[in-house]
C-alpha cells in the first residue's frame, strides 16, 4: 500500500512542481496597474475617459489639448494638441472609435478620430458670452451635451450606424422643472436606462432627471443629502458615483429600481483626492482625474490621474 501511494504521489508531486516553479505565470506575476499616473506640468486637467483597453483620455481647460495614455503602463503622450482658445471640458468615446470633446467656453463641440486626433467635425451650439459647453453622454441615437451657463440642452442627432450629421444638424432643448433653475451650473451629465437623463446642478448640490424629448425635470431624492460641488458623475447599475470637486469627496449612491430616489452608502477622501473633476471605470477600479482647481495653475503645476477602489 505504501508503495502504490507513492507512485501515485511522485506524478502528482511531479505535477505541482511544473504548475507552480516552472510556469511563467510564477516566474513573471503580473505588475500591477499604478496607483498614481501623473500628467504633464501644467496641464490642467478636466475630463476623463477610458477607451478601448486601458487607454485613457484627459482633456485640458486651459489649451484644449488632449493627453491618451495606458492605465495599465502609466506612460502616454500628447494626441491633440493645444489650441489657445480652444478649452475642453467633459470628453467621451463612442463605439465607431470617435472622441467627442465638449469645448467648454467655445460653446461648441468637437469630435475627433480617437487613433489619429484628425478632427472629423465641429458642432457650434452658441456664440454668445455666458455658454459654457460643460459635459456629454453618447446615446444610442444622439449625444447631449450640458451647458453650466445656460439651462438648456444641447442635442446632435446620431443617423444609421452612428453617422455624422451636418454642422448644422443639432438642436437646443430647453429645460422646464427645477433644471431650469437659474446658477445652478449644470455639470455631469449620464443616461438613465429608461432613457431619461440624470444632470448633476454643482451650485445647489442636486441631481435631476431630465426627459430628453420634451426639457422636463424632476428632482432625484437623496434624503436631504447635498452633492454640492458636483462635477462628474459614473454610474453602473444602480449605483452612482459623484465626484465633487473643491470638497475632495466621491458620494456613492445606491438609486432605487426606479431611479427617482438614492442614499449614499459612503463617501471616498483621502489625500490622493485634489480636487477631482471627473472619472471612469475600469473593472473595479474608479480612476479620476485631479482638475486642482484651489490652486493657480502655473507652467509647473502638477497634475494627475489616481485610482480609487469603487
Amino acid at each position: 500500500m505504501r508503495k502504490l501511494l507513492s507512485l501515485l504521489l511522485v506524478p502528482l508531486v511531479a505535477a505541482a512542481t511544473l504548475t507552480t516553479v516552472g510556469s511563467p505565470a510564477a516566474a513573471h506575476p503580473a505588475k500591477p496597474f499604478p496607483a498614481r499616473i501623473a500628467l504633464p506640468n501644467g496641464f490642467t486637467p478636466e475630463g476623463l475617459t477610458i477607451g478601448r483597453g486601458t487607454t485613457v483620455y484627459v482633456s485640458s481647460i486651459l489649451d484644449g489639448a488632449v493627453w491618451r495614455g495606458d492605465l495599465r503602463t502609466g506612460r502616454g503622450s500628447v494626441l491633440i494638441p493645444a489650441v489657445p482658445g480652444k478649452d475642453k471640458a467633459g470628453l467621451k468615446l463612442d463605439q465607431q472609435g470617435r472622441l467627442w470633446t465638449a469645448d467648454f467656453s467655445g460653446g461648441g463641440a468637437s469630435v475627433y478620430d480617437a487613433g489619429t486626433g484628425k478632427l472629423l467635425a465641429h458642432y457650434q451650439f452658441a456664440d454668445e458670452p455666458g455658454s459654457y459647453v460643460n459635459d456629454l453622454v453618447i446615446t444610442k441615437r444622439a449625444v447631449y451635451f450640458t451647458d453650466s451657463g445656460k439651462q438648456v440642452l444641447y442635442v446632435v442627432p446620431l443617423g444609421h450606424g452612428g453617422r455624422l450629421p451636418a454642422a448644422t444638424a443639432f438642436r437646443v432643448l430647453s429645460l422646464s422643472g427645477p433644471a431650469a433653475t437659474p446658477d445652478a451650473y449644470h455639470n455631469g451629465i449620464v443616461e438613465l436606462p429608461d432613457g431619461d437623463l440624470l444632470v448633476a446642478q454643482m451650485l445647489p448640490g442636486r441631481l435631476v432627471r431630465i426627459d430628453p424629448r420634451t426639457g422636463h425635470s424632476r428632482l432625484v431624492d437623496l434624503g436631504g443629502y447635498s452633492v454640492e460641488r458636483a462635477d462628474g458623475l459614473v454610474l453602473r447599475g444602480h449605483t452612482l458615483y459623484v465626484i465633487r470637486n473643491l470638497t475632495n469627496v466621491i458620494a456613492v449612491v445606491r438609486l432605487n429600481g426606479g431611479y427617482t430616489a438614492g442614499a449614499v452608502q459612503r463617501e471616498i477622501t483621502g489625500p490622493e483626492l485634489r480636487s477631482p473633476a471627473t472619472g471612469d471605470l475600469l473593472g473595479s477600479a474608479l480612476y479620476v482625474v485631479n482638475g486642482r482647481f484651489d490652486v493657480e495653475s502655473t507652467p509647473d503645476t502638477d497634475y494627475d490621474i489616481v485610482r480609487v477602489r469603487a
